[in-house]
Formats: structure tokens, C-alpha cells, sequence
């Protein structure tokens, strides 16, 4: 992916708008536009076993947090939303950071900030 310097000035901008779904919202959260830019919620970080929302930000391939068997309908969902708009919910299994899996439900939705599409993630475990 080429590096485009201002897409680190749109995710904290969209982080901020975003601030009241990211802090109330019961699931986990997390906002994507690749694997560099890319936020999430404390609920989210807590859930895969990051000790905090920028452990995981760091974290640069966010598709490892999918176990192996789950990550082609996962990617497939994530392109429809960023490609054909299409929101989705989607049962997986995640992998948190010790290596333990946790069954949960990815509902994406795709939103355009500043021509750049993002895709919103609503996680829950099942």
C-alpha cells in the first residue's frame, strides 16, 4: 500500500468524530482504513488482549487477529463494504494476543470521510 501522509491526520480526525461511539458503545470498535491507519476503542484492545487501544494500533496486520480458517470471508466482507458499500455482519473466530480464540460477530460498515472510505467494525463476542 502506497503511504499517504495525510491519512494519519484523517483517522484522528475521525477518531474525534467518532469519540462518542468509540467511548459509549457496549462492543468493541474499531475503525479501519488499512493496516497503518486505522483506531480502535479500549472495549476492543481489552477484548484481544492488548493492554491498550494504541498496543494494538501498533500492531501493523490487524487480519492475524482472525484465525486462519475465518480471514477470506472476513476480507470478502470488508471489501464489500470499502468497495460496493454494502454493511454486513459476520460470524468469526478472533485470535487475541496470547493466542487464544474468542467466537465473535464483525458487523461493518462502510463511511466516507473526506473521500477516503473507511470501514466502522461493531464487534460482540458470540
Amino acid at each position: 500500500m502506497v503511504h499517504e501522509p495525510h491519512h494519519e491526520h484523517l483517522i484522528k480526525e475521525l477518531e474525534e468524530q467518532l469519540k462518542p461511539v468509540l467511548t459509549k458503545s457496549p462492543q468493541g470498535v474499531y475503525v479501519y482504513l488499512d493496516d497503518t491507519h486505522k483506531t480502535c476503542n479500549k472495549k476492543f484492545s481489552d477484548m484481544l488482549g492488548y493492554t491498550s487501544p494504541e498496543e494494538w494500533i501498533d500492531n501493523e496486520f490487524p487480519v492475524n487477529d482472525v484465525m486462519e480458517e475465518d480471514q477470506e470471508k472476513v476480507i470478502n466482507a470488508y471489501m464489500d463494504a470499502s468497495e460496493n458499500f454494502k454493511a454486513s455482519a459476520v460470524e468469526t473466530k478472533l485470535k487475541r494476543k496470547d493466542g487464544k480464540e474468542i467466537r465473535a460477530e464483525a458487523i461493518m460498515v462502510p463511511i466516507v470521510y473526506k473521500g477516503e472510505t473507511f470501514v466502522l467494525h461493531f464487534i460482540s463476542f458470540k
